[in-house]
């Protein structure tokens, strides 16, 4: 059965094509592609586990949000009922702040047979894939410390839908700025606004953006 195209997946040939669509529409993003080559799927695995390591990475460094990420990783293996034996003090050491600790458990007793009494079973991100963005966003910003940014990146690298753009990654905005030599860095809004002729691959134009502001120290 056919998925419609909101529902569809990027694949490496539709990458490649909206890639070339791009490049048509925009001489700056034909320059990067130009001379870097094509970005990197940026491709993550379902679940609960990347959830978290995207909450942790929220206004955070990646390299940061990754060593929390991986010593959490040698403490337990990371499933939604081992993250909920570790108390604060444990989670502190690892390096969670208090505020993620918060969004994290949330996050775990959210999922379905979490095995506590105060599992929720409110949020099954097997289904996600078979939802079109807004019920998703809907969803997933139920949670306390999920929003737009969080749900943004899981649709663009878990769930590889095209057309996302994560209009407040911050390295995105300074991508842009730099690549359109602008006075100021672009808001979220302007982000949205400037975007809107590379629909439906703003997914692709994001790749090749954080391509660009990884290839180009600051």
């Amino acid at each position: 059965m056919t998925q419609t195209p909101e529902l569809e997946s990027l694949t490496e040939e539709s990458l490649t094509r909206g890639l070339m669509v791009l490049a048509k529409l925009d001489s700056d993003l034909a320059r990067i592609l130009e001379t870097l080559g094509p970005p990197p799927m940026w491709q993550r695995e379902p679940g609960f586990a990347t959830l978290l390591c995207i909450i942790l990475e929220q206004q955070v460094s990646v390299a940061a949000a990754r060593a929390v990420f991986k010593r959490l990783c040698e403490v337990v293996t990371l499933t939604p009922e081992n993250f909920l034996t570790l108390d604060d003090v444990q989670l502190k050491a690892i390096g969670f702040s208090r505020q993620k600790i918060l969004y994290c458990r949330g996050l775990a007793q959210a999922m379905p047979k979490a095995g506590y009494a105060d599992a929720t079973g409110q949020l099954d991100l097997s289904k996600l894939q078979t939802m079109d963005e807004t019920t998703i966003r809907t969803e997933l910003k139920r949670l306390k410390g999920i929003g737009d940014w969080t749900v943004d990146i899981y649709l663009l690298m878990v769930l590889q839908r095209p057309d996302v753009f994560p209009k407040g990654d911050l390295a995105i905005a300074i991508a842009l700025q730099k690549l359109k030599n602008l006075a100021t860095r672009p808001t979220p809004v302007q982000l949205e606004e400037m975007t809107q002729h590379w629909r439906p691959w703003r997914a692709v134009a994001a790749r090749l953006l954080w391509h660009y502001y990884l290839s180009n120290p600051k």
